[in-house]
């Protein structure tokens, strides 16, 4: 389903406009929990977790590219519609610190090199009086 047509009352109207998704920031090591449709009528839920590598803001076709190392060191990369019915979910898993808008780079790196640096946040004190 390709939203590039469509305006966000025409999704709004979809009912698509409350979907409850965490802030994705480049970098992040995010699961997308979605829809597939198998033989016959049956549809069961596929978690691909990867690397949040570009997010492209276009309104109601907003997209975003993750990219995941899976066995035998193949990389794989999925460009999901952020507004796309066939996702259930999105969770970040790790919070990652990068200084760049998008991560293709990582293309061409493989192993150790391919990693982004986790983002460590620090807790506040508590101010004595």
């Amino acid at each position: 389903m390709k939203a590039q047509g469509f305006t966000k009352e025409t999704i709004n109207s979809f009912g698509m406009y409350d979907r409850n998704f965490p802030q994705l920031c480049i970098g992040d090591v995010i699961a997308v929990s979605q829809w597939v449709l198998e033989e016959g009528n049956k549809k069961r839920i596929q978690i691909f977790e990867g690397n949040l590598i570009a997010q492209h803001k276009k309104g109601a076709s907003t997209t975003f590219t993750v990219r995941k190392i899976s066995a035998n060191g193949v990389s794989v990369e999925k460009i999901f519609p952020l507004f796309s019915p066939m996702i259930d979910s999105i969770k970040v898993v790790m919070k990652a610190q990068v200084r760049r808008a998008k991560l293709y780079y990582l293309r061409d790196r493989v192993g150790r090199a391919a990693r982004v640096q986790e983002k460590i946040e620090k807790k506040k004190r508590p101010v004595a009086a």
